[in-house]
């Protein structure tokens, strides 16, 4: 017989030993198991958390603390990272709550504060805190109040399964200040709110208040809660539940010293759990008919029990959908371990693959910082460079204009004109001076270069007096006092002029200087009457045809440098007209 029962117990123990799941929970985790398997595949973080904490928070309504713990930890671990705190205070009550379900008191506690930080609202906040002050007060007096606060919370936001909590909670408070009537009272409340929207949260209940009424040896009273809860929907449509609830009310009968009313709970439980399929059931109900029939010897019964249950094993194990469920989940939660695996050699081929980017994006980026920096050197060389040509060019004055504006002072002299001699060297002073002064900078004030062109004109005026007549026209909208052009730029066009073109003339020639504003151009117009640019090539000397003209050079030149330099879109066009010659020069303004 002892042999019999050992063999059953090892087959027992080996095929259905931690059996916890149930179809409607297997099925929940299946579901989210392909749902996380497409968030990992997608890289969506976010999807995958709430996957994690989906599945948490099935086991954790199976009353399953330890894997709710693990995947809420999941979970949490990933909200973090992405900094959602909204999920994150909501996960991490979870997992508190999971860790305080399984007495771990102190990370309960550590959870519930950090949810009271994160304090994403205000109810959740104070909610988290009356937990974490609960737990660490050693005053009942405190974890009372803490409770109660906990209840007007729960109350105003119609959450049903912390409320019922929370009047778990204050019933143990009431029995650590030994207030039976009120300890009785708050268990009863907090199964009758649980029961309505989280059965297994009110199955844990009724088991409390059994348990609180059997501690005060008060049978009848648990008899009665027991038989209550038997008579519920969630029970009746479930008959695993059926079967345990009735196994916990046997139980009574023997603490209770009824036996006889044990077994037949008992064999009751038994009958079901053959029906249903409940190999664990059936099993612990043999084991405790078993240890009733030891104990009033009842060796026959023990036999035929034994010999019925071993006839009947292979057709029940058949039937029995816990064990499938079992398997799968097994299989699910392999899956996840595996897909998390995946995940994780995935990261890390990404983060090496990453590291090589970075370094090679690193080398690039410095190769391009080398390379820019080389570039701006040069470009800083070649406009420093520039602008040493261009303050050269600035700073070259005309031969010509020097040589010329000395042959007049001497020819003046020689004709004992000593007057008009002073009053022009005067002029060529005061022209000199404006040149010098103005010759570091690359662009001076309109009114400045006005005044300039005024003095050479006037200068060689003087010098050409029977030759050549002038004028100045401004346009009246140019300022000309904010406006700036470059220094001495139209000065060798007139020197041209009257140097090439009206001084040959056998009457009095014309010389016409204007600046117009076009838009956001200013326009230079200067013509002249002379005799012309090829009439001019034609009068020169053999020895005048080997020079090479450096005012027009250096004049264009310069127009180059100031567009490569400033943007000025500088144009400049010479060209003979019917009678003399005509230059334009437009410039931005």
């Amino acid at each position: 017989m002892n042999l019999v029962r050992f063999f059953v117990l090892v087959f027992m123990m080996i095929s259905v030993n931690n059996l916890y799941s149930q179809s409607k929970e297997t099925q929940e985790v299946v579901a989210e198991t392909s749902k996380l398997k497409k968030a990992v595949e997608t890289k969506n973080e976010s999807a995958e958390a709430e996957s994690y904490y989906n599945i948490g928070e099935t086991f954790f309504n199976d009353r399953n603390f330890s894997k709710s713990e693990e995947y809420f930890i999941k979970s949490k671990n990933i909200y973090e990272k992405l900094n959602d705190k909204q999920n994150l205070e909501k996960v991490i009550r979870k997992l508190a709550q999971s860790q305080e379900n399984q007495n771990k008191l102190k990370s309960a506690q550590s959870n519930y504060q950090k949810a009271s930080k994160i304090g994403y609202s205000k109810s959740k906040r104070n909610l988290n805190a009356n937990d974490a002050s609960r737990l660490s007060s050693p005053a009942p007096e405190n974890k009372a109040e803490a409770i109660q606060s906990n209840i007007q919370i729960s109350e105003k936001e119609n959450n049903k399964q912390d409320l019922a909590a929370s009047y778990s909670q204050m019933a143990d408070v009431n029995i650590e200040n030994k207030n039976i009537p009120k300890a009785e009272e708050n268990l009863n409340t907090a199964y009758q709110i649980s029961k309505e929207q989280a059965p297994q949260q009110a199955l844990a209940i009724n088991q409390k208040l059994t348990n609180f009424y059997v501690d005060n040896k008060d049978f009848d009273k648990a008899i009665e809660a027991k038989k209550s809860v038997l008579k519920e929907n969630f029970v009746k449509e479930n008959s695993q539940k059926k079967v345990e609830q009735i196994q916990e009310l046997a139980e009574i009968y023997i603490k209770k010293n009824d036996p006889k009313e044990a077994i037949v709970l008992l064999k009751n439980a038994y009958d079901i759990a053959l029906q249903k399929g409940h190999t664990l059931e059936a099993q612990k109900s043999v084991k405790k008919l078993d240890s009733l029939y030891n104990i009033s010897e009842n060796t026959d019964a023990s036999v035929l029990l034994y010999r019925d249950f071993l006839g009947k094993l292979p057709d029940l194990v058949s039937k029995d959908r816990s064990l499938v469920d079992n398997k799968i989940l097994e299989d699910t939660e392999q899956k996840i371990s595996q897909l998390l695996q995946e995940k994780k050699l995935k990261d890390e081929l990404i983060r090496k693959k990453n590291i090589f980017n970075y370094s090679l994006i690193g080398v690039l980026v410095l190769l391009t910082g080398l390379i820019i920096f080389i570039f701006r050197t040069l470009k800083k060389v070649q406009i420093k460079n520039k602008k040493i040509a261009l303050q050269s060019l600035r700073r070259e004055m005309n031969p010509h204009f020097i040589f010329n504006s000395l042959n007049s002072v001497n020819h003046f002299i020689a004709t004992n004109n000593e007057l008009e001699a002073n009053q022009y060297l005067t002029k060529f002073s005061k022209l000199m001076r404006g040149v010098m002064e103005n010759s570091s900078e690359d662009f001076i004030p309109f009114q400045q270069e006005l005044d300039l062109l005024q003095n050479y004109l006037a200068l060689e005026k003087t010098r050409f007096a029977d030759k050549f007549d002038y004028e100045i026209e401004v346009d009246e909208s140019l300022n000309t006092q904010n406006l700036k052009v470059p220094g001495m730029l139209i000065q060798p066009f007139l020197e041209n002029a009257v140097w090439h073109g009206l001084r040959y003339r056998t009457d009095k020639g014309f010389l016409s200087l204007k600046f117009t504003k076009n838009n956001d151009f200013l326009k230079i117009t200067i013509k002249d009457n002379g005799i012309g640019i090829e009439e001019s090539k034609k009068q020169k000397t053999e020895h005048q045809k080997t020079r090479e003209g450096r005012g027009m050079k250096n004049t264009l030149e310069r127009i180059k440098l100031l567009n490569d330099l400033y943007k000025k879109n500088i144009i400049c066009t010479v060209k003979d007209s019917e009678n003399g010659v005509f230059v334009e020069v437009s410039m931005i303004i």
